[in-house]
């Protein structure tokens, strides 16, 4: 039975400084990089065939410390469909001041709406749109050859897999939180049924 492990990258800086982060390539704090290398350990001796992450150094980086410590050595293939979501002209601004410009309500339902995006970015539907076929064809497809699979990207591109995965709505995908560094794992058919869930804490 093959398994999907999903992780979100450790705590980035403009995680830390509360800004809107997107597709600029900020680097991981050193409390990401220690959530790298615990979610490591909890993947210590699981087997994976295949590692995917996205092109953003964040997701790359959790990826490697994450290898270095569990001892993996993968082939890794990076595609920009695993990108975290654009967040358009909110990208590097502050979310306290980008809610007091806007307003909250407004900052609400480009955060939390999935079909609302912020100007010039993208909403969740969207980044569905770009990560889920690239999910079918090339995760899937290596889980349908009973293949072991480890993905390092981010909040909102594993969310859109999470929400295939676990056939959630509009409205309850939006409640669905990935911490950073918890692997998220998947126990699969190879036609890529669910058989069970659960994080390693």
């Amino acid at each position: 039975m093959p398994t999907l492990v999903l992780v979100r990258h450790g705590q980035s800086l403009w995680n830390l400084e509360n800004r809107f982060t997107g597709w600029v390539d900020v680097p991981l704090t050193p409390e990401g990089e220690a959530e790298a290398r615990r979610a490591g350990e909890r993947v210590s001796g699981m087997s994976f065939d295949v590692a995917y992450t996205s092109t953003l150094v964040r997701a790359q980086d959790t990826l490697r410390l994450m290898s270095e410590t569990a001892g993996l050595d993968l082939p890794v293939i990076r595609d920009q469909a695993l990108n975290e979501r654009h967040y358009g002209d909110l990208q590097g601004l502050n979310k306290a001041e980008t809610a007091e410009r806007y307003g909250d309500e407004q900052v609400h339902i480009w955060r939390r709406s999935f079909a609302t995006p912020p100007p010039n970015g993208e909403a969740l539907k969207h980044t569905a749109e770009r990560t889920l076929p690239f999910f079918e064809r090339a995760i899937l497809g290596d889980i349908k050859l009973g293949k072991d699979v480890l993905v390092v990207a981010h909040g909102n591109s594993n969310r859109s897999i999470v929400m295939e995965l676990d056939q959630l709505g509009e409205d309850e995908v939006m409640e669905v939180e990935l911490a950073t560094g918890i692997p998220l794992v998947y126990d699969l058919d190879v036609d890529g049924t669910v058989r069970g869930k659960h994080t390693l804490e």
